[in-house]
């Protein structure tokens, strides 16, 4: 029988697909806030207000999902 293990690459693979879909998960959420402030019809005001939250979300979702990407491609190139 063949006995399998983990071995560190697996590990930063795997790490990085999770890294990857939390970002993922992150610009969802981002799309679905301003899809909703958008149908809600607010002010010019309130609208930019609201994008002004959202920025750094998506810039940290973004960050977390190029990360992630790098972590699977260098894992792979290395395993």
């Amino acid at each position: 029988m063949e006995q399998t293990s983990s071995s560190v690459f697996d590990i930063v693979i795997w790490s990085g697909t999770a890294l990857s879909l939390l970002g993922l998960l992150g610009l969802v959420y981002c799309i679905v806030r301003v899809s909703r402030a958008k149908r809600a019809a607010l002010s010019d005001e309130a609208m930019r207000d609201e994008l002004k939250k959202v920025m750094p979300i998506n810039l940290g979702a973004l960050f977390l999902s190029v990360i992630g990407l790098m972590m699977v491609i260098v894992g792979i190139f290395l395993a």
